[in-house]
Parts: structure tokens; C-alpha cells; sequence
């Protein structure tokens, strides 16, 4: 591989993003950690794959580790020069005719496929002509290898990959790619087509069709045979000029690379018998400084007219097994079984892997791998720590049917399944590097997983790498792959108990990516397998639990379960139940959330009530906590959580919120305690604003935006900090936060998710306290979309618009938003918002002068006692009401040690007119603070 650019052409912010590709982080992780756009951070990657004049991503994360190494060095005071490249990126020769007239072609047209024989060449043209593209495409251009590819439906995750997207939740993976490329004039280059022919022309066909700015590159052995493709056939090397033609240019550079000088006259012949085919040509000048002109004349020939005319192919096909066929044949008997073994690799591959699936010691096997390597039948990438091997699609593919012809196929293909089991292993103690080591070998683990899936005599190793890949691509944060990885555990598992269990693990995946009808679906597939399993009590539980998912999760199903059908899976647990202590927790928990509406969904019954929720809930944990199940008791404390909110129990709901997180926090990370956790730190952070903790909100906010689940869905991770900053009155950081907060929602197809609603409306008061109405109206809109729920109005709605008119002077009708009582709409008012609400209500009576207001003081102040916010405001509006400047400074400092930096402000202003405060803020001044 040429060494491309120094790494130091670039900036120090593309430094930070290369240290971070180097880890392999999705660019939405990079943009979390550096606290950017996920747009800049696709910009810093494709400066970078120009500036380093590097093919793809991959590249990236070894100049990576190139650019840390130089670093060290430099601080260690050694000069360091740049390590060896893979020797596969090699000049590129000849073929101007070619590039310009595939380079019009792309310009015409928005999707060309380069089709010829495996080795013309066609990777090498389509990867120039798109570098020398790039400057026509704003949007960037995208290369994807498609080589590791074996199933036609990974074709969308592929491309996710190179562009750097990862999966977003509630939406397949194709959705993801084409909100990331909808609005851009990009190139997209798919290489090495063939093998997943039909997953390529359907997805393509998607992304054409949603992506008008996009024109998509494709390589392939095959047309796609779609009617939108223009071909290009990709000829064989030019041999117009002998000794002067591309051909020849071509095998003199590559027979210089290993110390050969040959005349050109010497060797047109050797090119026309070779046809021009690029692969050919190569092979033959490697073997130019130990055979000569004689000696490939006379190889070349015999092995020309090995396939001539036969069934196979057409002429140019046949160049390029005959000249593969006259490489193979000058091997000795053990470097060909060697590269027939080896050929069942996918990814580039180490000396002990290839040691392992070929069943040769370590010293055979490295002198036949350099063998091998000299014959450019391998490509070798050498790191300062590591040698790879890869062997090029055709040699492959070559190996495989030679190792088929042997009649070793099968044992070979174990073997590489057994090495496959043994890395999944070792992957399981994540360390440093870990997702570099996984990306690595994930691939083959794939691969090894297709072909063991389909024969029976494998299914238990195949049901053991189905869910080994299932766990280590949830590590990787791949939610839908590991999805689908336990759901193919499942099908494979002989014993209906595993099956069971991995149906659990592939509902609480599905939940993790707030897919909540699937997690229903494969909840009830669960308890099916519990029943053949003879594990009535466990079917129970897998029953209950879908009932309660139903209510708990209820804003991630795209259709709401009636409650009906959530009654009758209670009955049918119960059934099953018997005395078993963890199946009746499970129902109770399922009666708390269905019958008593314990999760505030508001799908429960109209007639119950806050005594029977309480109850219902409190039942539910002492259940959960007998059996010792942390994970129930947590599901169990969070159903308590709701049914406090509705009680009024403000404090209550912020020391269950805080139980559930120690609980939590002594558990392994396993989809199940990652779910779990996400969830608990989101009502910590909610709880804690219902208590006017408003640090303690930032805290578990800050922790759940951290969450590596939620690296793809910034919008859902940072809700919360935004629904805290805006009470507090950080405009700076909530401004800044909605940025991201809109990108994220907008690419992930602006979901209408009315859990984010808080955060929307407190984003569009600040706007409104800044005097930006457009600004303002822009948010209501959003908010909107997200399909808010009535009932809203009189809580976060009602609270937020009341500061906004207070703010600017209107009492009156702050007065009138806050008029219904909160036994009255007791749902949405004694949430978290209870003490927020009759706080103001009893400040929006004082200052519209309503003859009542002593009275709303006096109760607002025994409801709000131990909240320090609510409890300052209620003191304000008590100090408004009798003219007692010196309280109103007691209550400015209240404000500003409990991080409240408006309230402190609006006090300021109240206390002795610092319009200052307010300014310092970033807010239009008050307005008239009335009397």
C-alpha cells in the first residue's frame, strides 16, 4: 500500500476524530464524545479519507494507530518513521481511456456498474475514477467493500458501516442509510457486487429512489439487471503500442516491486497470451526474477489451454483461471493445500489463525504463508505489532473450489467454525481494543455461522456461535443484528429451555431499541418454549411479562395492546403460576401496570384510583424482592416509582428512582441490566426535577446521555438534560443541546415519540423568554409531531408557559393556564410537575393580585416543604405579597445554591431591579414585575 499523506496535513480536531475512528466508534459515538454534530463529524472522515489518500474506514483506524504510535515517539524524543503499508495498494498504471469514459459515464447517469471478469481490474479503475470524482460530489464519496459479505440482506448494513451511521431505534438499518444520504450530491461505490447480486439492486433501488443527489458506483461480475443501470464493461489492459501499451507498463512496475528488470520487447508476448487481464499480469511479473522470459512462456502456455473452451466461462473468465490455474500448479503439495485451507477466511487473517484451520504447525505455515505472499497470491499488511494475510475474491474463491474438489470443504469449514468459537470467547473479556479485535474476525464469525446454520450436524456449535455473535454485537451496540442473532439462537437450540431463554434475551434487545412489538412477539415465543420445556412457572413469568411490557414501553409500540388481550395473558399466566414466587411477582407486577396503570401510560381503567395503584405497586416490590431478583425488584420499584408520581409523593419517586440505580448498578451488563438501566436513569433524572434536585437531575441526565446505548439516538439521550437546563435557565447549554437534539431527530425520521416532549417544550420557553418567537414556533411545531398526549397540557405544558408569561408580565394569564386544580387532572398534574405547578400557580396569584392568593400561598407551602426551588418560589411570592425586599434576597440566594440560575435572575430583578441578571443570562429583560 502506498504510504499516502503524512498524517501531519491534518488539523487538530481531524487528529481527534482519527484517534477516535481508531477505536472504532460509528461517527454518532464520535459526535457524542466530542461533543459535535454527526454532520461535522462526516466531513472530518471524508477530509480525512482525502487528505490520507486512504480507500475506507477500515484505513482510517490503521493510520489510527500509525498517528498514535508517531505521537508517542515524539514524546519520547525518538524520530519514528511511518510503519510498512500494506503492499496491495500499489501504483495505479495505464488506463486513461478507461478512466475518462467511466468518468462520463458517472456524470450522465446515476448509477453505472463496472462489470467484467474476476481480475480485470474493475476495483482498482472504479476506486480512481471516484478519487478523482470527488471533487463533484459536495456530499462526499463512499466506498464499500462487499467482499465479507454472504447473506444479500447485510448489503444496507455494510454500507452503514463506511458511512459511519449505526442502526436507529424503531427503523431497519436501510432507513438509517438513506436518512443519512437523502440530502446529499454524493457517490456511492459498492464493490465486488456479485455474490449478494439481489440484496445490492433492491437496496440500491431504495436509495435511488429516496436519495436524488446520490449516484451509486457498482462493481461486479454481473449486471445488476435492474432497468436504471448503465454498464460499463471494464476491458482488459490496453496492448495497442507493444512495448509502449498499458500492459506492458503494468508488468514492468509490478516485476520492478520484486526486483525484476525485464525488456519490454521480452514481454508482450507474455501479455497478449495473458489477454491484458490485470490479475494475470501480475501474477506473472512476480514470478519473473526466478523464471524468466522462458520459463513463464512455457508455464503460461501449457496452462492457457487447461480450460480453453470449456463450459465455464467466456475468454477473459478463462484468462484468469488459466493464469490462476499456472500459479497454482508451480506450488508445492503442501503451499496448495495451505491456500485452499486458508481460502475459507473472509477477513484478513494472523499466522496462528491460519496455523489453526489449516491443522499445520506455526513454522510450516509461515514459510508457506511468505511463499504464498511472494507468488501474489495472498496480499500481506504489516503493523508494527501484527502480519495480516488476505487472500484477493478470486484466489478465494479459487481455494474454495479447489478444497472442494479435494473433498475437504466440509472438515475445513469446521475447523474454521471451531477457530470461529474460540475467538468469540476470547472476545468476551472486553478490554481495551476490544471493537477493533471484533470488527476483525466479525465476518468470519459470520460466515462460519451461515454455513454451520444449514447442516444438522452442526446445530450446536452453530447455536453456540449464534448466540456468542448475539452477545458481543450487542456489546458493539449493533441492536438489531444482536437482535436477530438471539432470535437465530433460538431457532437452532435443540433443548426448548435454551430456546426460551433466548427468545428473552431477544425481546429485551428489541425493547432496548424501542422496538415494542417485537419484544411482545418474542416474549410470547418465549413462554411457548417454556412450555415444551416443561417450565410452566417460567411461561408464567414470559406471559406477565408481556402484559407489562405492554403498558411499561407502550410509547415503543407502533400499536397500542388492548387491554383486553393484556387481561387475557394475565389470566393465562396465572394458570401457569402455580406457587412458583417468581411467576406471581411477575403478575403482580402485570396487575400494577394493566389493571392499576402503575406506568402513567393512561391506558388504565378511568375508575381506579391512588390508594389501589399504590397499593398494586407496593405489592408488586415486597413479590419481587422475596425472590432476590434484583431486575424484578427494580421493574417492580419502577411501577412504585409511577403510582408515587400519581400520589403526590414527590420525595417518594426520588428515592425509588435512586433504589432502582444501586440496585442496578451491582449487575452485569447484559441486554437485560443495560435496558433496565437506561430506563432508571432517565425517571432519576425526571424525578429528581419533580423534587427541585435540579444538580441531581444534571447528574443521572449527563450519566444517561453517556449511555453507549443511546450513542445513535442522541435526541432520546439528551432529553432530559435539556428538560433540566431549562428549568434551571441554562440557555447556553439547552440551546446548544437542542442542535443536536434536532439532527439526531431528524435523521432518525422524526419518530413521534411523546416522551420527548418535556424537553421540546422547555427548549421552545427559552426561545420564548429570549424574545425569538420564530424560534419559539418552531419548537411548538416539533412538539406537534411528537404526537403529544392532551392530557400533557396541564403538566410540563402548563409549568413551562407559565414561567414564559410570568416572565414577560402576564399574570393574568399565567393565572388562567394554571386554573385547573390538581385533584382535578391528577394524572398529568401530580407527576413530576406537582410542586413546579401550585408553586407558580400561588405566584401567579399574588402578582395578577387574586384575593385568594395568601391562602394558595399557605397551601402551596406545606405540599412543596423539602423542595428547594418550589419551596423558594412559594417564599418569593409571599414576600411579593407583603413588600419585604430582604426575603426576596434571601430567596435570590436559595435560588442560586440549588443551581435554579433563572429564578435567581427573575429574584434579582424583583429584589432591586437588576436588569444585569437577566442579561448575564442570555434572556430578554423582564418585563413589568407587577405588584
Amino acid at each position: 500500500m502506498a504510504a499516502g499523506r503524512p498524517i501531519e496535513d491534518i488539523s487538530a480536531r481531524e487528529a481527534e476524530v482519527l484517534a477516535l475512528l481508531g477505536g472504532h466508534l460509528t461517527n454518532a459515538e464520535i459526535a457524542a464524545k466530542l461533543f459535535i454534530s454527526v454532520r461535522t463529524v462526516e466531513s472530518h472522515v471524508s477530509s480525512l479519507l482525502r487528505k490520507l489518500e486512504v480507500p475506507d474506514r477500515r484505513a482510517l483506524a490503521r493510520r489510527a494507530a500509525e498517528h498514535a504510535e508517531h505521537a508517542e515517539r515524539d514524546r519520547a524524543g525518538r524520530a519514528a518513521s511511518a510503519p510498512v503499508l500494506p503492499v496491495q495498494l500499489t501504483s495505479f498504471v495505464g488506463r486513461s481511456r478507461e478512466c475518462a469514459e467511466l468518468a462520463k459515464m458517472i456524470k450522465a447517469h446515476r448509477q453505472v456498474t463496472a462489470v467484467g471478469a474476476g481480475g480485470v481490474g474493475k476495483t482498482r479503475l472504479a476506486s480512481t475514477v471516484a478519487a478523482d470524482l470527488a471533487g463533484e460530489f459536495a456530499g462526499g464519496v463512499w466506498f464499500v467493500d462487499l467482499v465479507p459479505l454472504t447473506d444479500p440482506g447485510m448489503v444496507a448494513a455494510a454500507v452503514a458501516l463506511a458511512l459511519g451511521v449505526g442502526e436507529e431505534p424503531g427503523s431497519d438499518i436501510g432507513e438509517t442509510v438513506i436518512d443519512a444520504l437523502a440530502d446529499r450530491q454524493a457517490l456511492l461505490v459498492l464493490d465486488n457486487c456479485e455474490q449478494v447480486l439481489s440484496g445490492v439492486a433492491t437496496f440500491v433501488e431504495r436509495l435511488l429512489a429516496a436519495c436524488p443527489g446520490l449516484t451509486v458506483l457498482a462493481t461486479s461480475r454481473a449486471r445488476l439487471m435492474v432497468p436504471f443501470e448503465h454498464v460499463y464493461a471494464v476491458p482488459p489492459m490496453s496492448l495497442d503500442g507493444d512495448t509502449e501499451s498499458d500492459a506492458v507498463a503494468l508488468f514492468l512496475d509490478r516485476a520492478a516491486a520484486v526486483g525484476g528488470s525485464p525488456d519490454p520487447a521480452d514481454i508482450v508476448a507474455i501479455c497478449r497470451r495473458l489477454d491484458g487481464v490485470a490479475l494475470a499480469i501480475e501474477l506473472a511479473a512476480a514470478r519473473w526474477p526466478t523464471l524468466g522470459r522462458e520459463g513463464l512462456t512455457a508455464g503460461l502456455t501449457d496452462q492457457l489451454r487447461m480450460l480453453t473452451g470449456g463450459p465455464r466461462a467466456d475468454d477473459r473468465h478463462r484468462s484468469v483461471r488459466a493464469a490462476l490455474d499456472w500459479s497454482h500448479a508451480l506450488l508445492e503439495p503442501d503451499d496448495r493445500a495451505l491456500l485452499h485451507r486458508i481460502s475459507v477466511f473472509v477477513s484478513p487473517f494472523g499466522l496462528a489463525a491460519a496455523a489453526k484451520v489449516a491443522g499445520h504447525d506455526i513454522g510450516a505455515t509461515a514459510d508457506g504463508l511468505a511463499r504464498l505472499a511472494e507468488q501474489n497470491l495472498l496480499v500481506v499488511a504489516l503493523s508494527p505489532d501484527t502480519t495480516e494475510y488476505r487472500a484477493l475474491e478470486t484466489v478465494r474463491q479459487y481455494g474454495v473450489e479447489r478444497l472442494a474438489e479435494s473433498g475437504e470443504l466440509d472438515s475445513t469449514r469446521a475447523a474454521h467454525l471451531h477457530w470461529c468459537l474460540e475467538r468469540a470467547a476470547d472476545l468476551s473479556d472486553v478490554r481495551a481494543g476490544w471493537r477493533a479485535r471484533f470488527d476483525q474476525v466479525a465476518d468470519d464469525l459470520r460466515a462460519a455461522l451461515g454455513w454451520a446454520a444449514g447442516r444438522p450436524d452442526q446445530r450446536p456449535d452453530a447455536c453456540c456461535l449464534a448466540r456468542c455473535l448475539a452477545e458481543l454485537t450487542f456489546t458493539r451496540n449493533l441492536l438489531g443484528e444482536a437482535q436477530q442473532r438471539f432470535a437465530q439462537a433460538a431457532g437452532l437450540a435443540d433443548d426448548p429451555a435454551e430456546a426460551a431463554a433466548m427468545f428473552r434475551h431477544a425481546a429485551t434487545v428489541a425493547g432496548c431499541a424501542m422496538r415494542g412489538d417485537e419484544m411482545h412477539r418474542f416474549r410470547l415465543a418465549a413462554a411457548d418454549a417454556a412450555r415444551r420445556a416443561g417450565d410452566p412457572a417460567g411461561a408464567a413469568c414470559d406471559l406477565a411479562a408481556a402484559a407489562t411490557n405492554a403498558y411499561r414501553y407502550s410509547g415503543s409500540f407502533t400499536t397500542v395492546l388492548p387491554q383486553a388481550h393484556a387481561l387475557a395473558l394475565i389470566d393465562q399466566a396465572r394458570e401457569s403460576a402455580g406457587d412458583d414466587a417468581a411467576a406471581r411477582a411477575a403478575i403482580a407486577l402485570a396487575e400494577a401496570a394493566v389493571v392499576h396503570d402503575a406506568f402513567g401510560g393512561g391506558h388504565g381503567p378511568p375508575t381506579n384510583d391512588v390508594p389501589q395503584t399504590l397499593a398494586g405497586a407496593e405489592r408488586a416490590v415486597e413479590l419481587a424482592r422475596r425472590t432476590g431478583d434484583l431486575l424484578a425488584e427494580s421493574a417492580a420499584l419502577d411501577a412504585l416509582l409511577g403510582a408515587q408520581c400519581w400520589a403526590g409523593q414527590t420525595f417518594g419517586s426520588a428515592a425509588t428512582a435512586r433504589r432502582r440505580i444501586e440496585l442496578l448498578s451491582a449487575l452485569p451488563v447484559t441486554p437485560a441490566t443495560a435496558h433496565e438501566l437506561v430506563d432508571a436513569l432517565g425517571e432519576a433524572a425526571e424525578a429528581s426535577l419533580g423534587a427541585g434536585d435540579l444538580p441531581g437531575a444534571q447528574r443521572w441526565a449527563r450519566r444517561l446521555a453517556d449511555h453507549p446505548l443511546l450513542a445513535e439516538v442522541r435526541h432520546r439521550a439528551i432529553s432530559w438534560r435539556m428538560t433540566a437546563g431549562a428549568l434551571a435557565g441554562d440557555p447556553g447549554d439547552t440551546l446548544a443541546l437542542s442542535e443536536l437534539f434536532r439532527e439526531s431527530w431528524q435523521r432518525a425520521g422524526r419518530p413521534a415519540k411523546p416522551a420527548l416532549g418535556a424537553a421540546v417544550a422547555g427548549v421552545a420557553m427559552i426561545h420564548g423568554l429570549r424574545g425569538d418567537q420564530e424560534a419559539r414556533r418552531t419548537w411548538l411545531t416539533i412538539l406537534g409531531q411528537l404526537g403529544t398526549p392532551a392530557g400533557h397540557i396541564y403538566g410540563y405544558r402548563a409549568v413551562f408557559d407559565a414561567i414564559e408569561l410570568l416572565h414577560f408580565g402576564r399574570p393574568d394569564e399565567a393565572l388562567r393556564r394554571l386554573e385547573s386544580e390538581p385533584a382535578a387532572v391528577w394524572r398529568w398534574v401530580t407527576w413530576i410537575w406537582l410542586h413546579w405547578y401550585v408553586a407558580l400557580k400561588a405566584e401567579a396569584a399574588v402578582l395578577a393580585g387574586a384575593a385568594d392568593a395568601a391562602d394558595r400561598i399557605t397551601a402551596a407551602r406545606a405540599l412543596v416543604a423539602g423542595n428547594p426551588v418550589a419551596g423558594a418560589i412559594v417564599d418569593r411570592a409571599e414576600a411579593l405579597l407583603g413588600g419585604d425586599a430582604a426575603r426576596l434576597t434571601g430567596t435570590a440566594e436559595v435560588f442560586k445554591t440549588s443551581g435554579s440560575r433563572y429564578q435567581w435572575a427573575r429574584t434579582m430583578v424583583f429584589a432591586d431591579g437588576d436588569q444585569a441578571a437577566m442579561t448575564d443570562l442570555g434572556l430578554a429583560a423582564m418585563a413589568a414585575r407587577g405588584d
